[in-house]
């Protein structure tokens, strides 16, 4: 009897042994994070796309995103996109105008022909036109709308009708005050247009 006492207490602390040695060994989910963390600390820039994994941004990152969220650069490339298409959209307007590549002895008999020296000026000078033109519309737009929406605090679709409306506007007070007036309502239309479409 004493030896079966002696046994059972011994295999009841064999048991009670290997539960603490279960309980010290860490759970599957604990492995997980500890192995995540390893991943982290030696491949930082490979990080899950979660927001407790994110690392803090340092002082060259945040003056990088400020200067890209700025409205300074947004309405210059806003004003450089705006120049190219103008310019591209005035080189094609200038390709299919009779007047610049046509034939001018169609119209008057003693008319001369220009030259393609002459041509080329005239289509990179309405090219040109085009682009400042674009360029300048651009630019206001663009930086009109981010000032609203700075002030506003809000990125809606208000935005850019506000914007649309004070660029058109401006645009057409050089003419009076009911070009202005159409200019606003006109501009102010298609970009709620293009807003919607683009939304």
């Amino acid at each position: 009897m004493a030896e079966e006492g002696i046994n059972r207490n011994g295999s009841s602390a064999g048991v009670a042994s290997n539960n603490a040695d279960q309980s010290d060994e860490p759970s599957f989910h604990t492995k997980m994070m500890n192995m995540v963390v390893c991943q982290q600390s030696n491949h930082p820039f490979f990080a899950p796309p979660s927001p407790f994994f994110q690392r803090p941004k340092t002082r060259e990152e945040k003056l990088v995103e400020g200067v890209f969220e700025s409205c300074v650069f947004k309405a210059g490339v806003a004003t450089v996109f705006g120049f190219a298409l103008g310019g591209a959209f005035g080189l094609f307007t200038a390709g299919l105008d009779p007047a610049i590549t046509g034939d001018p002895t169609a119209i008057s008999p003693t008319a001369k022909q220009p030259s393609t020296k002459e041509i080329m000026r005239e289509i990179g000078r309405r090219g040109m036109s085009y682009g400042k033109n674009f360029a300048m519309v651009g630019a206001m737009f663009s930086g009109t709308e981010c000032l609203i929406e700075t002030y506003r605090g809000k990125s809606d679709w208000k935005n850019t009708i506000m914007s649309g409306c004070i660029s058109g506007g401006l645009l057409g007070l050089r003419a009076g005050v009911k070009p202005a007036i159409a200019g606003c309502a006109g501009f102010a239309a298609f970009s709620a247009a293009i807003d919607y479409f683009l939304r």
